[in-house]
């Protein structure tokens, strides 16, 4: 163990960790807000987030060419990518709502055939998005736009068009991606629970996530509060897809996939159906991961925060905060 690295570094493996923890808990709303209403989890949520981030790709590659941006101009672009990015991943959830889950729901079937229908739906998005590939090659793209818009089965990358600098804190190196990953995602995490604690439609998520029947009987639209949530999942999917693209300037088709079991993992470990429990959850895998990768490798960085999961849910088999949609008070 290189302890040496370790707390010499601590500030920055901080900050690093709570951003990438950020992205998880963003995700991660998506999974614990659908389980709350529904009792099942989305595992198609990840390919959500993952069209968020070729959104994102293509949005800023179509208006900087493969050169970069600066100033106010780098800020519009930004702005702009961010709003394709959460339509984008918005719409694949309304869609996946109404295709994948719908039907199966206006049926009463079992929760199982909804979990098996989530599977494909994550198989079928994904796969859709690598087919691109071939229909680049039949267009017969340049290789300079290929690399932006086909190889969805190789990186993608926008490195290089979008720089931030580092900012000095007391002395601190940081990243400011990382800082603004952070300050974001907390910024539409306080939103979203407000939004759910406060606002008409929150308490009628919050009344069908604590008995569907009795708040169709009380003039709550089930259908549309589904769709509603779904609809939130995407959006914040969306931004934890800007941001993502943002930090890490690369995707691929498959990208959604060990980020969305990670985002799972944090929703589980806050308190699976806890809006502030996913933050709290996305927020410590984050840290735990990155101090586990300069402590003992970055090999074992994926182990360690499956490791942590394990170790809470064995002493909080609920989660950290284990109270679920339907309990929580405005």
């Amino acid at each position: 163990m290189d302890f040496d690295f370790f707390f010499n570094n601590l500030p920055q493996l901080t900050i690093t960790g709570l951003a990438f923890g950020a992205i998880y808990a963003l995700i991660a709303l998506g999974y614990t807000m659908v389980y709350g209403v529904l009792q099942l989890i989305n595992f198609a949520h990840s390919e959500v987030f993952m069209y968020g981030t070729f959104a994102t790709l293509w949005t800023v590659w179509a208006l900087t060419g493969s050169g970069g941006a600066s100033g106010l101009q780098l800020v519009g672009i930004l702005l702009l990518a961010l709003v394709m990015s959460m339509l984008s991943s918005a719409l694949i959830a309304l869609v996946l709502e109404r295709v994948a889950y719908r039907p199966l729901i206006k049926k009463n079937a079992p929760r199982l055939i909804a979990l098996i229908s989530a599977i494909g739906a994550s198989f079928v998005l994904a796969e859709l998005m690598g087919l691109r590939d071939r229909v680049t090659g039949w267009v017969g793209l340049d290789d300079d736009l290929d690399r932006y818009v086909g190889g969805a089965r190789i990186n993608a990358s926008m490195s290089g068009i979008v720089n931030m600098p580092n900012v000095e804190i007391a002395g601190i190196s940081i990243k400011s991606v990382d800082l603004l990953v952070i300050a974001a995602a907390l910024a539409m995490m306080v939103v979203v629970d407000q939004f759910v604690r406060r606002s008409k439609l929150g308490r009628g998520i919050r009344a069908t996530a604590q008995d569907q029947e009795t708040a169709a009987l009380m003039g709550v639209n089930p259908t549309r509060t589904i769709q509603m949530t779904f609809l939130i999942g995407g959006l914040m999917a969306g931004v934890a897809a800007f941001l993502y693209m943002l930090k890490i300037e690369v995707t691929k088709f498959d990208v959604g996939f060990l980020l969305g079991v990670k985002a799972f993992a944090a929703a589980v470990l806050g308190g699976i159906g806890n809006l502030r429990g996913a933050l709290l959850g996305g927020l410590l895998l984050g840290v735990a991961e990155n101090w586990g990768a300069a402590l003992i490798g970055t090999e074992w960085r994926h182990v360690v925060a499956f490791v942590l999961l394990v170790v809470i849910l064995l002493f909080r088999p609920t989660g950290l905060l284990g109270e679920s949609l339907g309990k929580a008070r405005a």
